[in-house]
């Protein structure tokens, strides 16, 4: 029986994750490996106002789109081929990196691979559209591109925002549009630059980035799963279990000594599915039902959270 296509869904974590190794930070020194946004366990973050992250963010913003434009305008390259200053989408980039840290939108992932996605998307578009008549259909190429490029990063789980103007860009800007597949490069050296700059800023007094792939389990391991959350089933299982074996040697004990057997419905009965519909934060734990589908932004939350108690 064919599926209702409004339930399908198509996660690719669960094809790479086991072919992801996990983050060696125990091969990394402990100052290094703090400015990779690794901490320790049990770390909680120190509570903090607003006025720590909006200076923090400020100063953030200004190093680095100012090293962006200092550094492409002294690239021999991209002079030659008249590269424009700065790629507008980074303006975008750099709220999500040095002010909203803690989004899902912001790590590496999305801030890195999103735009090369989104690039090489409005990139091979214009190049299509460049065969017919360009100027005519550049609007058309604009829309495609953006549209293409926010499909490929949602079933890649890269979306970055600011990304959608990068894949624009490509076609609708006329000078990237001369520059054709090297602008792949400027984005990457862009989006390098400004996580290299977040890493240090970010890292003073916050915590970034938060994960670098994803939040997930990775490795042979099984996918689909964070080291701090654990499935309720298979506890209630085994926990109903021991309750059955201690009822059962407990009406034993009862039958040799005469006592009569306890009457059914008398409120003794476990609930299991009330607790399988729990969702329980403990300090750097969280319990969720076995049945409950989880998405990456949500566990973050819960992550950060429980983190914080």
């Amino acid at each position: 029986m064919v599926s209702n296509p409004r339930t399908w869904s198509f996660t690719i974590d669960r094809y790479i994750n086991p072919f992801i190794p996990p983050p060696p930070w125990h091969l990394i020194p402990s100052p290094i490996a703090r400015f990779l946004g690794h901490r320790p366990p049990g770390y909680k973050p120190a509570e903090v106002g607003n006025l720590q992250p909006i200076f923090w963010a400020f100063i953030g913003i200004f190093c680095g789109v100012a090293l962006i434009e200092g550094v492409d305008m002294h690239v021999p390259s991209f002079q030659a081929r008249d590269a424009p200053l700065i790629v507008g989408s980074f303006g975008a980039a750099a709220v999500l990196e040095f002010y909203a840290i803690d989004s899902p939108l912001a790590q590496p992932r999305n801030a890195v691979l999103g735009q090369l996605i989104s690039a090489f998307t409005g990139v091979a578009v214009c190049k299509l559209f460049l065969l017919g008549d360009f100027d005519h259909l550049r609007w058309l190429g604009g829309a495609i591109a953006c549209a293409a490029a926010t499909a490929l990063m949602a079933l890649t789980k890269t979306v970055h925002p600011p990304a959608g103007a990068t894949a624009l860009l490509a076609v609708t800007d006329p000078k990237i549009v001369n520059l054709g597949w090297f602008y792949l490069l400027i984005i990457l050296l862009g989006c390098m630059l400004m996580l290299a700059v977040a890493m240090l800023i970010n890292n003073i007094g916050r915590r970034f980035p938060l994960y670098w792939w994803t939040p997930e389990d990775v490795g042979r391991k099984k996918p689909g799963q964070h080291p701090m959350f654990e499935r309720r089933a298979s506890s209630i299982k085994s926990q109903k279990h021991a309750s059955h074996d201690r009822e059962s040697e407990k009406g034993d004990v009862e039958a040799d000594a005469g006592l009569p057997d306890r009457v059914e419905g008398s409120g003794h009965e476990e609930s299991p599915d009330l607790e399988q519909s729990e969702v329980v934060i403990r300090p750097g734990q969280v319990s969720v039902p076995e049945h409950m589908y989880l998405t990456q932004e949500e566990k973050t939350l819960l992550e950060i959270l429980s983190q914080r108690l």
